[in-house]
C-alpha cells in the first residue's frame, strides 16, 4: 500500500504513514476541519521508487490545482521528539511535474545537516519518509496555537501567535506575530488591534481543548483561517518541550527542586526514590516522627524523575512563611526569588494549621536537642577526638552492613534491602557522625557573621581553602596519585578509550598502577550516586580512566593537584592569622570567637561529605542484592535484564518476588521515559502544580553585553577556553580549561584537580562543587541560568567567584 486517503489512516500507522499524516488521520477521525489530502507511504521512500502515475492520479482525484507536500518522517510529531522544521514543506505546488519534483525533495530532506544533526541528538538511529500531499487553504489569518505556556509551562494558559498570510512565515520566524495568551476557561476579549477578534480566539480555544483531550497531552497546532471564515486545522503535534507537570491535587501547590542541592539534575530512577523515601523513613522514625510506611516522605514528590519538595505548606503558614528566604539560600538566588514573588500570591495566602504533625515534631525536638547540644560542644572542645569518632563511625557501619548469607532467594534479599540494608546508617545520629559533621559546618560558616565588615567574601573563602579531612577531596588526591603511577604507561592511558580500558582491567590485562586499592576504597561513588540505580565506579571503572587521562595531560609542575592543594591550605592558614590579628584591634570578643571557629574549621569543616559517604556502602549493598534479585526474576521470564529491576519500586519488586506480577511492559515505558529525562537540557527549580516554571515568571534583570550573573561559589579570578560538559562520565577537560557544567555532585569532582575554574547552572554555596572548589582554590560561579547553552566549548572566557559573573571575552 503506497498511497492512502488521510481519512483512512490512524495512530496505529505511525510505522507506515510518519508521524504528521498520523496525527492529521486522527484530527480527521475526531470530526475536525483537516484540507483534504492523501500521504504516500515510506514504502516507496524505503525502495525509492516513487509511483509517479499513481501520485498523479490521485493528485488529479483531490482535484489538481494548488496543493501543499510535506514531509512525514516516522520520527517526526512524537511525543518527546517533534522535528519542527527539520523537513522539508513545499506550499502553492501545482501541476504534475512540480509535485513529483516536491515529493524527492521532501524525501531528500530527511538527510540534510540538520535534520540528521536533531536525530543524533535524540538517540534515533534511523527514520523513513513518507509524504502529506493535501488541498491548498488560501488563508485570511494563520498561526499557531499551543495548548500550554511553552514558555512558563503553565497547562492553564494557550498561547496564540498569529499574522496575516501563510502561518508559515511565524514558524520560520520572518514576521513579529500578533499574541494573545488565554486562559482556559475565561472568554477572551483582546485589548489591542490584532488580526484576531475575541470570537476567533474563542473558536481556537475550544478547538485546542479538543484536541487536548484527544490527543491526551498538550498540544502545538498549526491553523489557518480562510476568506470566509472557517477555521482549519493543519497539524496538531505533542508539545515535547515542556517539563512534565506535578501529580494532580486539586490544590494549588509550589514544589522545589532538591536534587541540584546534592548535586544532581538527572533524573532518579523509581528503584532509587523508592529506596531513598525507604530508607529516610527510618530515620525519621528513629528520630521520634510517625512515618507511613506507604510513603515515608509524602513531601518528596518525584515529578520529571527529579526530586521535589512540596513547600506548600511551610508557605502557607504564617509564622513559617516570613523566614523563607533565610532558610532557602541553599537553594540560591533564583529559587530564593521565585518564592518570594509567591509569598504575594493570593493562591498561597495563609491558612490556619501547621504543615507537620506537633506531635512527632515534640518528640524528635525532645530526643534530639540534648543529644545536639552535647555533640556539638564536645565536638568543637575536643575536635580530633570526634573526628576519630566520626571515621569509628563509617567503618563500623560498613561492619553491621551485612546482606544475607548465601544460597539465599529473593525474597530474603529483598526484605533485606527493605529492613535491614540502611539500619545502621539510619540511626538518627549515624552512630556518632551527625554533630562533628554539624559543628564542622557551623564552624565553617558563623565566621563571616562575626567578620561582617572586617573581613571580605574572598578573604573567607581563602580561609576555607585546602581544607583537610574531606574524604571527596581524599579521593580526588588519591586518584591523581594513581595516575602520577600510570606515567610510565602515558601513552597507553592517553590513546585508549576509556570503555576499553575498563574491560582490559577487568580481564587483568592492564599495568598495576594502584587501581584495585582505589576501588576498594571508593569503588562505590560516581555521578549521581544518591541513586542506587545508577552502576558504580567498582562496576564500570570507565570513567576514572577518562579522569587519569585528563590528569596525564598536566606537564607543567606547578599544576600539580597535590601541590595546589598544599598551597591553598598555606595560604588559608596565612589568611586566618592575618584575619585575627584584624578582628581582634577592632572587635576583640567577636575576634577571638572567630578566630576561634575558623581554626576549629579547619578540623572539622572537611566532615561535611562523610556522612554521605558512610551511606554509600549500605546503598552499594543493597543494590547488588537488588540486581541479584532482578537475574532471578529474568530468570522466571519476568524482566528484560536485571537492571531493570532499577525501574521498578520496592512493592513493585515485591509483587513480581512474591506474587509473580510481569512488570516488563511497565519497565520499558519507564525506560524510554527516563532516556527523554536524560536529554532534558534545564530542569526547573521552583514548580507549581499547574506546571509552570515560577522562575520563567521573574522579569528580566538588566543585562550587560558578554556577561552572565550567577552566584558567588568560590573567590577568585580565571580566563580560559570553556570546556562544556553535560556528563562526566568519558569527559575530557585540558589543563587550564573552565569547566561549564549544568551541576556537580562528588562524582565530578576529579575533573577539578585539572580544571582553571568551574560554572554551573544550579547550586548553593554550600553545595558540593563549590565547597571543593574552593577546597581546591578555583573559582567558581554558581547559578549561571542556561549556561551549558550560552557558552560554548573553546570560548574565551573570565570568570569572578566573587562577583558571581561569567564574561565571554570578544577576542576569544
Amino acid at each position: 500500500m503506497r498511497l492512502i486517503h488521510l481519512a483512512e489512516i490512524d495512530s496505529s500507522m505511525i510505522d507506515l504513514v510518519g508521524g504528521k499524516a498520523a496525527g492529521l488521520g486522527e484530527m480527521i477521525k475526531a470530526g475536525e476541519r483537516v484540507p483534504d489530502g492523501f500521504c504516500l507511504t515510506v514504502e516507496s521512500y524505503t525502495s525509492r521508487d516513487l509511483p509517479e502515475n499513481e501520485l498523479i492520479d490521485a493528485y488529479e482525484r483531490l482535484g489538481g490545482g494548488r496543493v501543499a507536500v510535506r514531509s512525514s518522517a516516522t520520527a517526526e510529531d512524537l511525543p518527546d521528539a517533534s522535528f519542527a522544521g527539520q523537513q522539508d514543506t513545499y506550499l502553492n505546488v501545482e501541476g504534475a511535474g512540480p509535485l513529483i519534483d516536491a515529493v524527492r525533495m521532501c524525501w531528500d530532506s530527511l538527510h540534510t545537516e540538520r535534520a540528521r544533526a536533531y536525530r543524533a541528538a535524540l538517540g534515533i538511529d534511523e527514520a523513513a519518509m513518507a509524504v502529506v500531499v493535501q488541498r491548498m487553504i488560501d488563508p485570511a489569518v494563520a498561526g499557531v496555537l499551543f495548548t500550554a505556556n511553552p514558555i512558563t509551562g503553565c497547562r492553564t494558559e494557550m498561547v496564540v501567535d498569529a499574522a496575516p498570510g501563510l502561518g508559515t512565515a511565524i514558524v520560520e520566524g520572518t514576521v513579529v506575530p500578533d499574541h494573545y495568551v488565554l486562559g482556559h476557561q475565561r472568554p477572551t476579549a483582546p485589548d489591542d488591534d490584532g488580526c484576531l477578534d475575541g470570537e476567533r480566539l474563542g473558536e481556537l480555544r475550544q478547538a485546542g481543548r479538543r484536541l487536548q483531550e484527544s490527543f491526551g497531552s498538550p498540544q502545538d497546532i498549526e491553523w489557518a483561517i480562510d476568506a470566509d471564515g472557517t477555521l482549519w486545522l493543519l497539524q496538531s503535534r505533542p508539545i515535547t518541550t515542556l517539563f512534565p507537570a506535578p501529580p494532580h491535587t486539586g490544590d494549588m501547590r509550589l514544589y522545589l527542586e532538591f536534587g541540584h542541592i546534592q548535586g544532581m539534575l538527572r533524573p532518579a530512577t523509581p528503584m532509587g526514590v523508592s529506596l531513598l523515601k525507604t530508607a529516610s523513613g527510618m530515620w525519621f522514625a528513629a528520630a521520634g516522627a510517625t512515618v507511613d510506611p506507604r510513603d515515608p516522605l509524602p513531601r518528596l514528590v518525584p515529578i520529571g524523575g527529579r526530586l521535589y519538595f512540596d513547600l506548600t505548606g511551610f508557605i502557607r503558614n504564617k509564622t513559617m512563611r516570613n523566614g523563607l528566604r533565610t532558610s532557602l539560600e541553599v537553594y540560591g538566588p533564583r529559587v530564593q526569588d521565585a518564592v518570594e514573588r509567591m509569598l504575594d500570591d493570593p493562591r498561597f495566602a495563609p491558612r490556619r494549621g501547621l504543615p507537620f504533625r506537633p506531635g512527632s515534631a515534640v518528640k524528635m525536638t525532645a530526643r534530639l536537642a540534648p543529644c545536639a547540644a552535647f555533640g556539638l560542644f564536645r565536638s568543637l572542645a575536643r575536635p580530633d577526638a570526634a573526628r576519630a569518632r566520626a571515621y569509628r563511625a563509617v567503618q563500623e557501619i560498613r561492619r553491621r552492613t551485612v546482606p544475607p548469607s548465601e544460597p539465599a532467594t529473593s525474597a530474603e534479599r529483598l526484605r533485606w534491602v527493605i529492613e535491614d540494608s540502611h539500619r545502621a546508617v539510619m540511626s538518627f545520629d549515624m552512630m556518632g557522625i551527625v554533630w562533628p559533621l554539624m559543628a564542622g559546618m557551623l564552624a565553617g560558616a558563623v565566621p563571616s557573621g562575626l567578620l561582617k565588615g572586617i573581613a571580605t567574601a574572598e578573604e573567607l573563602d581563602v580561609v576555607l581553602g585546602g581544607m583537610p579531612y574531606n574524604v571527596t577531596t581524599e579521593m580526588d588526591l588519591e586518584l591523581w596519585q594513581v595516575a602520577v603511577s600510570a606515567r610510565g604507561h602515558r601513552d597507553l592511558f592517553l590513546t585508549t578509550p576509556p570503555g576499553e580500558l575498563a574491560a582490559k582491567y577487568r580481564a587483568g590485562q592492564l599495568p598495576d598502577i594502584g587501581m584495585a586499592g582505589f576501588l576498594d576504597r571508593y569503588g562505590m561513588r560516581a555521578a549521581a550516586e544518591i541513586d542506587v540505580g545508577v552502576a558504580r565506579w567498582a562496576e564500570d571503572p570507565a570513567p576514572l580512566f577518562a579522569t587519569i587521562a585528563n590528569y596525564l595531560r598536566v606537564d607543567d609542575p606547578g599544576q600539580a593537584p597535590d601541590l595546589r592543594f598544599r598551597q591553598a591550605a598555606a595560604r588559608a592558614e596565612k589568611m586566618i592569622e592575618t584575619l585575627s590579628r584584624r578582628a581582634r584591634r577592632r572587635r576583640p570578643v567577636r575576634g577571638r570567637l572567630a578566630t576561634f571557629l575558623m581554626r576549629r574549621s579547619r578540623k572539622l569543616t572537611g566532615l561535611r561529605e562523610i556522612g554521605k559517604f558512610a551511606w554509600l556502602s549500605p546503598l552499594q549493598a543493597a543494590r547488588r542484592q537488588l540486581l541479584l534479585i532482578g537475574a532471578d526474576l529474568v530468570s522466571r521470564g519476568l524482566l528484560e535484564h536485571a537492571g531493570d529491576i532499577m525501574f521498578l519500586d520496592l512493592p513493585e519488586v515485591r509483587s513480581a518476588v512474591h506474587d509473580g506480577a510481569d512488570h516488563r511492559a511497565l519497565v520499558a515505558a519507564r525506560r524510554a521515559e527516563y532516556s527523554r529525562e536524560l536529554r532534558r537540557p534545564a530542569v526547573p527549580g521552583a514548580l507549581l502544580s499547574d506546571g509552570t516554571d515560577v522562575e520563567a515568571l521573574a522579569p528580566p534583570g538588566p543585562v550587560e553585553d558578554g556577561v552572565l550573573t550567577g552566584m558567588a561559589g568560590a573567590a577568585g579570578r580565571a580566563t580560559g577556553r570553556a570546556r562544556v560538559i553535560r556528563d562526566p562520565v568519558g569527559a575530557r577537560i585540558e589543563p587550564g580549561e573552565i569547566l561549564v557544567a549544568p551541576t556537580t555532585d562528588p562524582g565530578w569532582t576529579p575533573l577539578f584537580l585539572t580544571t582553571a575554574g568551574l560554572v554551573t547552572e544550579t547550586g548553593s554555596p554550600m553545595a558540593h562543587g563549590p565547597t571543593v572548589a574552593r577546597e581546591y582554590g578555583i573559582p567558581a560561579v554558581i547559578c549561571v541560568r542556561n549556561a551549558t547553552r550560552e557558552i560554548e566549548t573553546g570560548q574565551l572566557i573570565t570568570i569572578d567567584g566573587a562577583a558571581g559573573t561569567v564574561r565571554i571575552e570578544e577576542n576569544g
